[in-house]
């Protein structure tokens, strides 16, 4: 007789550890006809978790991770369902949480990259992030440089730690028969794009270090102002809005460019995957990821990457892409030229990105998971 397994869904439509919760769920389905899975989430939710087989069901849970009532309402709600074992795919764990659980460390940012709070709010960040990586059965961390961060900075042994890959999702992994070459031009001019562009994708907290990408913008933007194909080069930023970020705004109009620069916040997967195989390179200069998806994804679709040369970076692109320096704006420019002006290396990038994205499978991150999943079952607390 199999598991009964509850994987927390509730993020589903975060951005990020959505990715995660939605391709690893659809990963086991495809693997795993033996266990039993209950997913967790809010009502409007139920819909994108359908189409499984008929070991995955689903239950409606009204509150989120962030009230204050979750760290006793959520472990209550969770025995009704009677689990042999918990899965919660973000360091979001409830002081109550009965075991055994597995939690999924993605980074750290929120402890190191903190943003204005005030020392309590810190110091409780701090007590519920150790408090959920101490008493859980396996931590799963999402690159090696993750699981050593888990080890250093929050003194979890190493025994207890699995390193586990994302992958980038299957779509992207897939010919893009949704979109051939007429279907990319009617997107790229609905949003009025008839340029040649750089291109980020992500979230514009502090760590992502959007204001120097900006800046090695406008310096290569400068450097190429009589190229005949660059000369109107623009920077594309998708996936998240420029309001909560003043020293962002700060850097564009220091720099001059914007009107040069778009912000076009969350865009749809087929119209983000356009702008993937239609940009003239992937810019990603983040000091800090736990794993960095944006880099594979453009390397899916046949995109050279220009990415940073720290944190979890190199280990998760390999030697497909331009490494620079994050804190060194003229290294950042130097990295964007070179892979707009050599066409030799952006065709040997490529390659190598394809080849590199398909390293990475949702199947295999599912298959090392639902190891995981049997071993911490089998022996709560044998480690």
């Amino acid at each position: 007789m199999g598991l009964h397994i509850v994987i927390d869904a509730r993020r589903i439509r975060d951005f990020g550890v959505g990715t995660y919760i939605r391709s690893l769920i659809h990963a086991l389905a495809t693997i795993d006809a033996e266990d039993r899975y209950t997913l967790v989430s809010a009502a409007a939710d139920v819909r994108a978790l359908s189409g499984l087989p008929d070991n995955f069901s689903s239950a409606v849970y009204a509150r989120t991770d962030s009230d204050v009532l979750d760290h006793l309402a959520f472990p209550f709600f969770l025995r009704g369902l009677s689990p042999d074992l918990v899965h919660i795919p973000l360091n979001r764990v409830p002081l109550l949480m009965f075991r055994p659980y597995v939690v999924t460390i993605h980074d750290m940012a929120r402890l190191l990259f903190p943003e204005r709070v005030s020392g309590f709010e810190m110091y409780w960040r701090r007590f519920r992030f150790r408090r959920g990586l101490e008493r859980a059965e396996r931590v799963v961390a999402v690159s090696d440089a993750t699981k050593r961060d888990v080890e250093n900075l929050m003194g979890v042994r190493p025994n207890r730690i699995r390193r586990v890959y994302n992958a980038p999702g299957p779509e992207f992994l897939q010919p893009n028969r949704a979109a051939g070459v007429g279907e990319r031009q009617l997107i790229m001019e609905r949003y009025q794009i008839g340029y040649p562009f750089l291109l980020y994708a992500g979230n514009i907290r502090a760590h992502k270090n959007i204001p120097r990408l900006v800046e090695a913008f406008a310096v290569v933007r400068g450097q190429l102002s009589a190229h005949p194909v660059y000369k109107d080069l623009r920077l594309v930023i998708i996936g998240d809005t420029i309001s909560q970020y003043p020293a962002v705004r700060q850097a564009v109009i220091k720099s001059r460019v914007e009107q040069v620069v778009r912000f076009l916040g969350f865009v749809p997967f087929e119209t983000l995957r356009c702008f993937y195989e239609s940009a003239a390179a992937f810019v990603f200069p983040s000091r800090y990821e736990g794993f960095g998806l944006p880099p594979l994804e453009a390397m899916a679709c046949g995109t050279p990457v220009v990415t940073a040369n720290v944190s979890s970076l190199p280990e998760v692109v390999g030697d497909a892409a331009v490494l620079v320096n994050p804190a060194n704006v003229f290294d950042i420019a130097r990295g964007i030229r070179d892979v707009l002006l050599d066409e030799a290396l952006r065709a040997e990038l490529i390659r190598r990105g394809l080849e590199q994205a398909a390293r990475f499978s949702w199947e295999r991150t599912a298959q090392q998971m639902l190891e995981i999943y049997r071993e911490a079952a089998a022996k709560p607390g044998a480690v």
